[in-house]
Parts: C-alpha cells; structure tokens; sequence
C-alpha cells in the first residue's frame, strides 16, 4: 500500500498535470475509471502504472477483472495518495500514467472521408468534447494545430471520456501544411464561422456529402481573415432562438454529424 503523499513517486504523478513534466517524460495522467476502462479496451499497451484504493476496486469489478485479463497490475494506495495524484478536486479513486501516442496528419488524412482540425482552440473542454463528438460522428481523426491545447491536459483527456484511445489524434501542426495536406488527400476545407454560409444550404447543395475536413478556430476570436481565407468554403450553425452564440464544441458536434449524415445517406 503506497501511503505516503509526499513521496517522489506520488510527487512525480502529480506532475503529469503540468505540460513540462508531460513533455519531459512523453507521459500522461489518466484518471477515472471510465477513461482508464477505455484505456484497457482499446490501448492497454499504453498502460505504464495503475493506481486505485482498495474501495474503488472494489466498486468497479469489471474494471478489476480487465486490467487483469491484460496482465496490468494495480498498486494500491491511500484515500491520501489517490487525492494526491489526481488533478480532480474528487477524484473517483482510481488514477494511471499512460505513454502519449500522438498519430501524424499523413496517417489520419490518407483515405479519411471526415476530419476535424481545431486551430487555435485553447480551453480544454471545448477541445476534449470535440474528440468525443469525432468519434460519435464516426470521424476518422482529429488534428490540433500548434496553436491549440495540449491534447494530453488533463482537462482535455477527461472531457473525451475516453474518446481518445478510440481514434488517431495528431498535435503540433502548422495550419497551412495541414490544410495542404488534407487537399491533396481529397478533401475539401470548410471553415465553421458565423461568416459563412447557412449549413442549411450547404446540406441542400449537397456539399456535406464530399469528404471534408472541417476547420474549428479560437472560441473567443474564431478564425482570423487570414485564416478564413485557407478555406474552400465557410459554413455557420444557423441559430433559430435568442441565444447570443453557440458553444464551440456544440457547434462542431453539429456540423460534424450533419457531415456524417449526408455522407451514409
């Protein structure tokens, strides 16, 4: 039973909240038994240590029985320890590190019929429900420029619940390369931007039903003229109510299922 909250091991867990430790050492923290779940479906080779309290463990049997069908095996720790390591103000009693395993944008564009890239999308939530809507909408990959969070906050990974063990996510690219790159693959680019055309009209012209890669900006500021300018064609999330604006990742959920759709019809 590891016991101590000060100790360096806990110490250095801790630190995978902050971007330097997680780009020093090409690690992540995972936490919850939800995202750790996924973790052991899906990639469970990423697993470097699990930590759980004995009462979680308990509670969530299937998990259990799920790190041991993988050969994974938990350390267990303090009600103390667990708080420690966690980025959670109540974390849920279980916690992991995990290798980060970005994809690169040649891999994720080569035959993709749907793509999502977000330029300049600074708050975590909004970045980790876009992975998750992605993935619900059947998307095959999602690409974060240079310019937007870290994929591996630990923000970011809750608010995908998972969602990024389930398809290829590549980091750090230039914007201009990456829209390049995705016209050479066959897509085309449409920028969401309240300047752009109603996506009523866009469904109607059937131009949903092409492969796309659908281009996301900054919450605050959206695109820039320069960057709107990248695009083949702008399309806004028509708004029927009073409300002042739409969410980003509302917006993007939207747009990327209106693409899924039009596509399986």
């Amino acid at each position: 039973m590891l016991d101590n909250p000060r100790s360096p091991r806990v110490r250095s867990v801790a630190k995978l909240a902050k971007r330097e430790a997680r780009s020093t050492t090409g690690l992540f923290l995972l936490e919850g038994p939800q995202a750790v779940s996924e973790a052991l479906a899906f990639r469970p080779e990423l697993l470097v240590e699990l930590f759980a309290t004995p009462t979680a463990w308990d509670r969530y049997s299937d998990l259990a029985q799920a790190a041991a069908d993988a050969g994974i095996e938990v350390e267990f720790v303090t009600e103390q320890v667990l708080d420690a390591m966690a980025d959670t103000v109540t974390p849920q009693g279980i916690v992991a590190v995990c290798h980060q395993f970005p994809t690169s944008v040649k891999d994720i564009l080569r035959g993709s019929k749907l793509v999502a890239i977000l330029e300049e999308v600074r708050d975590p939530g909004n970045a980790g429900t876009i992975i998750r809507a992605a993935d619900a909408a059947g998307a095959d990959g999602v690409i974060f420029t240079g310019r937007s969070v870290d994929l591996y906050n630990p923000k970011v990974v809750r608010s995908s619940t998972g969602s990024i063990f389930h398809l290829p996510v590549a980091v750090g690219a230039e914007l201009e390369t990456v829209l390049d790159r995705a016209r050479e693959s066959g897509l085309a680019i449409l920028a969401a931007d309240i300047k752009g055309d109603d996506l009523l009209t866009a469904r109607t012209e059937g131009v949903l039903a092409a492969p796309t890669a659908w281009l996301f900006g900054n919450e605050a500021r959206g695109l820039s003229d320069e960057q709107f300018a990248l695009a083949d064609r702008a399309i806004t999330v028509p708004i029927y109510g009073h409300a002042e604006s739409m969410n980003l990742a509302t917006a993007a959920s939207v747009c990327l299922y209106e693409s899924a759709f039009a596509q399986r019809v």
